[in-house]
């Protein structure tokens, strides 16, 4: 198993490797190849942070990271991070692959000075990575009511003692929803890829069988 950053000759196969972890997971198909597709060019996407996992001679992992910001209480705004979307090809998911590639990043992150990282996720994989409920640290989900608890909505403190203690409210970066605002365009790069079915699976957004 080898980590390193990723390079310009590995964005295709980074972008179908993510479409395949992705694909019919969180809606019928997937655009999470097209998020990373159009955020490398984005001033807060953190090249030191875009890690890919190698076994077998191939890549089989990926991850990356964004700035982020927290809007506070009292109107000002506080510098955080996040993270995704991280990848683990299908035939090498829980096998651990997931975990060590993440551990890796969030030790690189703290090394770099990232004080502060959201995610949504699911907190029974990403707890044994330290991530706890946002909640918990008084930061609050935009678009859900204040004060819930968000059993999505994770944060970790990687420098204690970094969010001191403020409250506030986070919002994910505007370009995590390109292919939501520019469908057409989504559309025309999906169709560089080779066809696959899409499916309405339980677990998904919205699913009500």
């Amino acid at each position: 198993m080898n980590i390193r950053l990723e390079t310009p000759a590995d964005f295709r196969e980074v972008e179908n490797l993510t479409r395949e972890a992705f694909w019919n997971v969180y809606r019928p198909g997937c655009t999470e190849h097209y998020v990373l597709n159009r955020y490398r060019d984005k001033p807060d996407f953190i090249p030191e942070l875009d890690f890919v996992m190698e076994e077998d001679d191939r890549i089989i992992g990926h991850v990356m990271f964004s700035k982020a910001i927290i809007t506070l209480d009292d109107g000002g705004v506080f510098p955080s991070w996040t993270f995704g979307p991280i990848s683990i090809h299908p035939d090498y998911k829980r096998k651990g692959y997931g975990l060590k590639l993440l551990i890796y990043a969030l030790g690189k992150a703290r090394e770099m000075g990232v004080g502060l990282l959201q995610m949504e996720g699911n907190i029974d994989f990403y707890s044994h990575a330290g991530f706890d409920l946002a909640s918990k640290l008084h930061i609050h989900y935009h678009g859900e009511p204040r004060g819930a608890e968000v059993p999505y909505f994770l944060a970790q403190e990687l420098i204690p003692g970094y969010w001191g203690g403020r409250e506030g409210t986070y919002c994910p970066p505007k370009g995590y929803f390109v292919a939501d605002e520019n469908p057409e365009a989504f559309e025309a790069y999906e169709a560089t890829f080779p066809p696959k079915q899409k499916l309405r699976l339980p677990g998904q957004l919205g699913y009500e069988g």
